[in-house]
């Protein structure tokens, strides 16, 4: 069944995923950014710490990888991967006992892939969240076989803030490919 969406744009219908050909999305079901929302809560114990006393940063970054996943899967109800893990800052250290909530949601959705933003915060004992650390993740929705399929949910964008993200998105998708033709 063919569909003419304008007339730059001509789309097909697929069985599976309603809307897609050659990275064109046509008719697709949205999803708002807080249907994703994830937020994990750490208690640093002694096999978090590094030999400096904070915060192992491998750790976190397994941690973020989590959380972006799970905002991912949760987005696109597909199996997903992590392609990438961008502009990750240290802000600050975290210490033992410390409360470390980590916080995703996404900010652009591709074809086959999305933007996760998760930022990590320590949490002091009167509440107030202190950045410790934000890292952007792109992942990429799977079939059966690990192979990269169509997102089957577009994103929402409810609010200029969410506009912003999506917009900064787009930039670092621009910079990300930059980078790849100069091999870096």
């Amino acid at each position: 069944m063919l569909k003419i969406c304008n007339p730059i744009l001509i789309c097909t219908y697929s069985p599976k995923f309603a809307g897609y050909k050659k990275g064109i999305k046509i008719d697709m079901k949205k999803k708002r950014v807080q249907d994703s929302i994830t937020e994990q809560i750490h208690f640093l114990k002694y096999e978090d710490i590094n030999g400096e006393g904070r915060l192992f940063g491998g750790q976190l970054v397994s941690w973020i990888d989590e959380v972006a996943g799970t905002v991912a899967k949760r987005h696109a109800a597909t199996p997903i991967t992590t392609a990438s893990i961008d502009n990750l800052q240290f802000k600050s250290a975290a210490y033992l006992n410390d409360l470390v909530v980590i916080i995703g949601h996404v900010t652009y959705v591709g074809n086959t892939s999305m933007e996760v933003r998760v930022d990590s915060y320590v949490e002091g004992i009167d509440g107030l969240r202190r950045p410790i650390n934000r890292a952007f993740l792109t992942l990429v929705a799977l079939d059966d076989n690990q192979l990269p399929i169509p997102i089957p949910y577009g994103l929402l964008i409810e609010n200029e803030i969410q506009q912003l993200e999506w917009d900064n998105a787009k930039k670092r998708i621009d910079l990300r490919k930059h980078r790849q033709k100069e091999a870096f």
